[in-house]
């Protein structure tokens, strides 16, 4: 598979990881956009979040937001942002389900 998030989750490709158990892993990002900035996603490949909810995988769903809203108040517990990219319109660049973590700095309102 030429996933690069696949790649991270296999080990293949190394990253700085934060967070693994066996279905979801968490590594800094690479390209980062706030000071704190980590990626949350599932070890399985799912394209995106709504392919994720077709599957009717609530357990991983919880899991992951619930292991990406912790990681964020422990880097900043006055506040973050969690953000899903999903498709082209919606942002999305690596189609494998990420959360993205970002903290360490005011947010601004819209996003862009």
């Amino acid at each position: 598979m030429s996933c690069i998030f696949c790649k991270i989750a296999s080990g293949e490709i190394p990253a700085k990881v934060v967070y693994r158990d066996d279905d979801a892993i968490a590594v800094n990002d690479l390209s980062p956009q706030a000071p704190k900035h980590v990626l949350v996603m599932p070890v399985k490949h799912y394209e995106n979040i709504a392919e994720l909810a077709d599957g009717h995988d609530d357990a991983l769903m919880a899991k992951l937001f619930t292991l990406a809203a912790r990681l964020g108040r422990e880097r900043s517990p006055d506040g973050f942002r969690l953000v899903v990219n999903t498709g082209s319109d919606g942002g999305q660049t690596v189609d494998h389900l990420h959360i993205h973590i970002l903290a360490g700095r005011p947010m601004t309102w819209p996003p862009g």
